[in-house]
């Protein structure tokens, strides 16, 4: 593999990694912050641990202007600047609304991070390793998160004000996160969209001297002539690929992914473990999502992403009923854990693996950003919706009910990747979009 290519990417995925941490931080101070400001379940859930998310979902709605405007990089910066300020503005937030407001702003940030990223990762990145280069935008999601969960269960004793230590610590690694990105090649494909083919000539023979350069910018550009840069991703001819985004996404968060990271010590505790335990047990989900991300990182190209998406619907199946199960039956000790491990092996090795790759794949280069942010936008309208329920859905009607629907979505994909899940491995981009648009 390229070594520049390699570490750009890594660059670039580094953006992976504030998401990661700054999405699950908050799970340490969960309870703490409920108490501190006397908190409806519903207000606590909605605005104080919710509100982060629904600026994720701006981010993801509107991020692909910037993405397309402004280029990829510029893009990235701007992201490492609204991880910093929220970091801090978090830290030293002193009622529910300036602290929701604080974690609004980095909500944004990583709304924005699931366009741009995978969008610059997948155009310098050639056909043969683009799956796992993107994949190491998840692999540095769950990195931040197990680093996050590391960093909580570290700073819960450092005394009352420890919840801050925990949110203010992210703007070390989003300022150096900034430094790295400026040192970041402009996407070639980016350029040539702009019209700017002499620089994007000078990068591409940059990022690999043997290429042939010529016939990179002439498939580029015989693709480019035919598209309208008026037409939108909801024209007929875009529906397919249209739905295929949808569904992914749809179906990443009926999951209950995001609902188990936010809430997994509250959970643990549902199942009747102490405090303590429930935050060493976090770091034990945050480590299962590592190992197994760097799996399906290491196996996306060689399977393919229907292949992994095969594996992890089954497994989040067989885990979701068991933890159904366990809390039907009332099971004790260390079930309820063990079957969140295997839920979290099934989506790192599945959906965690697949779904920035597959999303950044299947649109024209003209509508990439735009087909990345509306499969960004359903992935976090959903992201903010059931988390911020499920405080509620847990007391109102059981853990074995709620994943009793989870499992129950997660037959549904199954179906999804059997009858509608296209395989996108090894193709080059202006390949994919003709194979998918003949759909």
């Amino acid at each position: 593999m390229n070594k520049k290519i390699l570490l750009w990417s890594i660059t670039a995925a580094l953006a992976g990694f504030l998401f990661g941490f700054d999405v699950v931080v908050i799970s340490g101070a969960d309870q703490k912050l409920q108490a501190l400001w006397g908190s409806s379940d519903s207000f606590h859930g909605s605005v104080v641990m919710g509100m982060a998310l629904w600026g994720t979902v701006l981010g993801a709605i509107f991020g692909g202007i910037p993405t397309n405007k402004f280029g990829r990089k510029n893009t990235l910066l701007a992201i490492g600047v609204l991880f910093a300020v929220s970091a801090i503005g978090s830290a030293l937030a002193n009622d529910p609304y300036i602290f929701a407001f604080a974690r609004f702003i980095g909500g944004i940030g990583v709304g924005a991070s699931t366009i741009a990223a995978p969008a610059y990762i997948s155009e310098i990145a050639p056909a043969k390793d683009r799956g796992r280069l993107v994949a190491m935008y998840q692999f540095n999601i769950v990195f931040g998160i197990m680093i996050a969960y590391l960093s909580n269960y570290l700073l819960s004793d450092i005394g009352e004000n420890a919840w801050r230590w925990m949110l203010g610590v992210e703007a070390i690694p989003a300022v150096l996160y900034m430094l790295f990105a400026l040192k970041l090649p402009k996407s070639p494909r980016w350029l040539l969209s702009q019209g700017k083919e002499t620089e994007a000539r000078e990068i591409l023979k940059f990022i690999d001297e043997n290429a042939d350069v010529e016939k990179e910018i002439k498939d580029f550009n015989s693709h480019n002539e035919k598209s309208d840069k008026t037409e939108t991703i909801f024209l007929k001819k875009y529906r397919f690929p249209l739905i295929l985004v949808f569904l992914i996404a749809f179906f990443n968060q009926f999951s209950g992914i995001n609902a188990v990271l936010y809430y997994a010590p509250r959970i643990f505790e549902a199942a009747g473990l102490e405090e303590s335990s429930a935050l060493l047990n976090s770091i034990g989900l945050g480590v299962t999502n590592l190992v197994f991300t760097l799996l399906g990182v290491f196996l996306i190209d060689k399977l393919g992403r229907k292949t992994l998406m095969y594996v992890g619907s089954a497994a989040y199946i067989i885990s979701l009923s068991l933890l159904s199960a366990a809390f039907f039956l009332e099971w004790t000790g260390m079930a309820v854990p063990f079957f969140l491990f295997l839920f979290i092996g099934a989506h790192a090795i599945g959906q965690g693996t697949v779904i920035w790759v597959f999303i950044s794949e299947i649109f024209p280069n003209h509508l990439r950003a735009s087909g990345q942010s509306f499969g960004s936008s359903t992935h976090w309208v959903l992201a903010a919706l059931i988390p911020s329920l499920f405080p509620f859905m847990l007391k109102a009607i059981g853990g074995g009910m709620v994943f009793l629907v989870f499992a129950g979505m997660m037959v549904l994909q199954l179906l999804f990747v059997a009858f509608m899940m296209p395989e996108t491995k090894g193709k080059t981009l202006e390949e994919l979009e003709d194979i998918i648009l003949k759909k």
